[in-house]
């Protein structure tokens, strides 16, 4: 086969043992949920959650003669998914974790109600089970089909993170190529670790969009992860190899840290709880 960044005829067993990536330049092809999800997790520990959640037509979208929903029914049989992203609790080195998947092959992940729905219920289990939360995100943004539906899920899906953030619980982002759009600007953008795979997109608007809304050219390789780590805008870069390891210690690094928060905080002195009632009965 041939390699779709250094464009040189690889074998192609050997670049699926590779996890897909090319060993002689390193690029990455874009991997499916599925075939992600058992790039990451012990086998047979998936359980998938929220099954059963289907887009709608709530502004009867039509475009080229094609009803947006009868585009999803044959996107759904086509893929064998039932939207853009797949939500579930699994064991990664035997540490216990939520994840939340998204597949490029499903409108281009992008985030329409049920995908923000999604995320949401998967944040607020997280901040009541205390499981740390996994994003690994690819998506072309919001889905226009659902508008402003759509649009809403930017902060939704933020407030449940948050809401994360105020329980001590850990959120590990991953981005993926490509990461755009309301999904870059809104939960992708907000993990307490932000790690990006070498040779991702990632960015609000594309290169064109902003060249032509700016009338300036944007330093080379703007979009891409070398660039983001140097201006502080993501904390690292993994090759997907090494993805794994790298979450297991940061699971293990941050679930202690949020085992502690939770013991301290059930450990607050006694008299200060029962001065409380006076100050509330007072007001």
């Amino acid at each position: 086969m041939r390699c779709g960044g250094c464009h040189e005829l690889i074998y192609r067993g050997e670049f699926e043992n590779n996890l897909q990536t090319c060993a002689k330049c390193g690029f990455h092809a874009r991997l499916g949920a599925l075939e992600r999800i058992d790039t990451l997790v012990d086998g047979q520990t998936w359980r998938e959650e929220d099954t059963g959640l289907l887009p709608s037509d709530p502004l009867d979208f039509v475009s080229l003669d094609q009803r947006y929903i009868d585009k999803v029914t044959e996107t759904q049989a086509k893929t064998g998914l039932e939207e853009a992203i797949l939500t579930g609790t699994a064991e990664i080195e035997e540490y216990p974790a939520r994840l939340a998947v998204t597949d490029f092959s499903f409108f281009g992940a992008s985030m329409g109600s049920v995908m923000g729905e999604k995320i949401t219920r998967a944040a607020e289990r997280c901040a009541g089970d205390r499981l740390p939360l996994i994003l690994v995100i690819s998506s072309g943004g919001a889905r226009m089909h659902e508008g402003i539906y759509s649009l809403m899920q930017m902060a939704k899906t933020s407030a449940a993170i948050a809401q994360m953030g105020r329980a001590r619980v850990p959120c590990i982002s991953v981005l993926t190529d490509p990461t755009t759009g309301g999904v870059t600007a809104s939960f992708a953008s907000l993990g307490d670790v932000i790690i990006a795979e070498p040779g991702a997109l990632i960015g609000f608007a594309g290169p064109r969009v902003i060249e032509q809304t700016t009338k300036q050219k944007l330093p080379p390789g703007a979009q891409r992860p070398e660039f983001l780590l140097k201006h502080g805008m993501i904390d690292a870069i993994v090759p997907r190899r090494e993805l794994r390891q790298v979450l297991v210690k940061l699971i293990r690094i941050y679930g202690a840290a949020a085992c502690q928060a939770k013991k301290s905080s059930q450990q607050k002195p006694a008299g200060r709880a029962r001065a409380a009632k006076p100050r509330a009965a007072k007001e």
